[in-house]
């Protein structure tokens, strides 16, 4: 597991020092996947360039442009498939964005880079990744703007599909995050909020969740609450919806809220 950073100069606008919108998205190494029957009809596209990924990538990021913090899964980072684009770095100079960070989780050498990416238009304090039990190409991401306890700290990840490892994660970032008063977790979860596990996960946590009713996958006829982005109490939430954009088997998930202190003093 590795972890790559990207920035350029950029000072935020106003409107960043007192408000945050968030984003969380799938985006399923820039496929565009229509139906069901597509993950067979397209499922070449997993393994071989294509030149309508360049295209979807261009148009996420076009919807990427108006959002501060941005959590991306099923982000290659360079290999045949992508045409050895960074799809992290990539995304980040098309939508703007002056930080990025980029966590690969399963290195398949030429074949694929499969990856976790983070968008930021704030400079971050402190950036650190974490590969999550049992080690077999999940992870997650703790980035943290600001100091002291008005301080907000981040966690994006990507879960496993067992449940039984998905518990064992999530007692793993339990851990990482302690008990930090201004918290956000995000991520594709692989499980809804009324699954065990994550219900788990919030009480002992100390986490609300605002955008757990709203439902991201698939896609193309959205039944299942499986993206999510869990707030601590001490965060004043604004509002909470699902991106109508359909370039992924999944949507974005986005949350709006009003940055602690520590973020705008940081700014």
């Amino acid at each position: 597991m590795s972890l790559q950073t990207g920035e350029i100069d950029y000072t935020p606008p106003p409107s960043a020092r007192r408000g945050l919108r968030l984003l969380s998205y799938n985006i399923q190494a820039g496929i565009d996947t229509r139906h069901y029957r597509e993950y067979v009809t397209k499922g070449w596209k997993h393994l071989l360039p294509s030149r309508e990924r360049l295209r979807n990538l261009n148009l996420i990021a076009e919807m990427l442009h108006g959002y501060d913090l941005v959590g991306l899964q099923e982000v290659d980072s360079g290999s045949l498939r992508s045409g050895f684009v960074d799809m992290t770095e990539y995304l980040a100079h098309r939508s703007g964005y002056p930080h990025w960070y980029r966590q690969v989780n399963r290195n398949m050498g030429l074949l694929a880079q499969h990856s976790n990416g983070f968008l930021s238009r704030l400079r971050p304090t402190r950036v650190s990744n974490h590969r999550l039990p049992p080690g077999k190409g999940r992870g997650a991401m703790l980035l943290e703007f600001g100091d002291g306890p008005e301080a907000l700290t981040i966690c994006s990840m990507h879960l496993a599909l067992s449940r039984r490892v998905r518990r064992l994660q999530l007692e793993y970032v339990h851990e990482i995050i302690g008990d930090r008063k201004h918290l956000v977790v995000m991520g594709d979860l692989n499980a809804g909020c009324d699954s065990r596990e994550v219900r788990a996960f919030i009480k002992r946590s100390g986490l609300t969740e605002p955008a757990c009713d709203k439902a991201t996958f698939p896609s193309w006829r959205p039944v299942r609450r499986i993206d999510h982005i869990l707030v601590s109490e001490a965060i004043e939430v604004t509002r909470t919806h699902v991106v109508d954009y359909a370039l992924s088997d999944h949507l974005p998930i986005c949350v709006e809220l009003v940055a602690p202190e520590g973020v705008r003093s940081a700014a």
